[in-house]
């Protein structure tokens, strides 16, 4: 790793405050001094990596906090506790052996740089302050034999799951829910198809709202698709299930939710959140009341179901954002507004009509860019590049849920979900939409790891 000299105090303005000093002793002794890290104490002692972490070094420790651990899925810190190899992996990639890197270092890369860890893998560091995403919350507390950097995440190296032969699963798949989900599930389906599954896979295309039905009270469907995640008061319903489900989620991929409008609408390129707010509430009705140049015609709005999580993301993230509370009765009362559950009525509808714009998944998008344009949010373009490093405004993520006792009662659905993470970030691309970061990939797959464990003891 290259040492540059930076502003090592600008630098730090930019940087949280976590409170924690420097102690004597080795890295082991610093972090069992600090009650924030009683959790990464407790798995370096489950590991049997004290002695390790004791030696002469010198070591560069990423250590998470008790909140880093905490904000695991439900059963990571009891299922790593259980599986020493794998908790000895996870740790030692937050270690960086033979040398003790200062803040100066890590907060000066030019770039985002691969660095390889005790593990073997890499972890990516950014000079905005970050590791592999996690935040670098505190720098340079020193021992004797190295330095700690305190993150406000656990990160996880690369796994591996199991190999999955389509050709040897049998049984039904049972999947439904998201409309933006939809393209993506249906094309994993056909794929484990197309290598060897013979049995039935239902992908039913019926909005968020009413796949968590589905799944969480009347409890038909294995797998439940969802453009938002799962709400409390829907992991309450499935918990009331007999026998009751826990949602496992699946993070599967980023979607850039399209705001889109006719090909023959050229002036209406860039909007912002409150522009879009005010078109969607009926307050502004004619093109010329949002910039007085464009055309003296009505809007005509075209909006997915109040059963879509789509809808439910655009209410938090523009109508709400803009207008509180009152958000949602105000799209939902907007004069003339069309709704639908199905994406490709909205993209005919818009399509249709010369001056509406619409909303929907950005793989309805990618197949009609010779009939539609995109428009900008703030600027911003809805692209692949904009969403995967969280610019444009309106990226989102896309999820599919399911539950370790439908592992334990149908295999062939967990077979599935693996199947699925295993060629999720190539199909992401060819549907339409992106792929998660590489942490967002490997909780999904730590998830998979649970909930197969949890099927086993059942």
């Amino acid at each position: 790793m290259k040492k540059l000299v930076v502003v090592l105090a600008a630098l730090m303005l930019a940087l949280p405050m976590f409170a924690v000093s420097a102690q004597e002793g080795t890295i082991v002794d610093v972090a069992v001094s600090n009650p924030d890290f009683s959790t990464l104490v407790a798995a370096v002692q489950a590991a049997g990596l004290v002695d390790v972490l004791n030696g002469e070094g010198p070591f560069t420790v990423f250590a998470p906090t008790n909140a880093a651990f905490e904000a695991l899925p439900p059963g990571a810190i009891d299922y790593l506790l259980a599986n020493t190899d794998l908790l000895t992996q996870v740790l030692t990639y937050h270690v960086i052996a033979g040398d003790a890197i200062m803040s100066e270092t890590v907060l000066g890369l030019p770039e985002p740089t691969e660095v390889e860890t005790a593990q073997g893998s890499t972890v990516l560091v950014d000079p905005a302050g970050t590791v592999e995403g996690a935040n670098i919350i505190a720098v340079d507390v020193a021992a004797s034999n190295g330095v700690i950097h305190v993150i406000d995440a656990v990160i996880l190296p690369p796994l591996t799951l199991p190999e999955v032969d389509p050709l040897s699963v049998t049984g039904d798949i049972i999947t439904a829910g998201s409309s933006t989900v939809f393209p993506l599930t249906e094309y994993v389906a056909n794929e484990f198809r197309n290598d060897g599954y013979a049995g039935s896979i239902t992908v039913d295309s019926i909005g968020t709202g009413a796949g968590f039905e589905r799944f969480c009270v009347a409890g038909e469907t294995d797998i439940s698709n969802a453009s938002r995640s799962i709400r409390q008061r829907e992991i309450d319903s499935c918990m009331a299930l007999n026998p009751p489900r826990n949602p496992l989620e699946f993070y599967v991929a980023v979607d850039a939710l399209a705001v889109v409008v006719p090909e023959t609408n050229t002036f209406a390129d860039n909007l912002t959140i409150d522009q879009l707010a005010r078109i969607f509430s009926g307050e502004l009705r004619m093109w010329n009341e949002v910039n007085p140049s464009w055309p003296a015609e009505t809007i005509q709005l075209y909006s997915p179901g109040t059963d879509s999580g789509t809808f439910d993301y655009f209410v938090e993230a523009v109508m709400k954002k803009v207008l509180g509370d009152a958000g949602r009765d105000a799209i939902i009362n907007a004069p003339g507004i069309q709704f639908s559950e199905d994406d490709n009525v909205l993209v005919a509808g818009v399509e249709g009509s010369p001056f509406a714009i619409g909303y929907f998944g950005f793989a309805y998008y990618v197949d009609e860019t010779d009939r539609l344009n995109a428009v900008a949010i703030e600027g911003v373009e809805a692209n692949g590049a904009n969403a995967e490093d969280g610019s444009y405004p309106l990226a989102r993520p896309l999820y599919i849920y399911s539950d370790a006792g439908i592992f334990a009662a149908k295999p062939q659905v967990a077979d599935f979900v693996n199947y699925y993470l295993s060629i999720v970030q190539e199909a992401a691309l060819a549907v339409g939409y992106f792929p998660t970061s590489r942490q967002g990939y490997r909780v999904a797959q730590l998830n998979w790891l649970i909930g197969t464990d949890m099927a086993m003891r059942m």
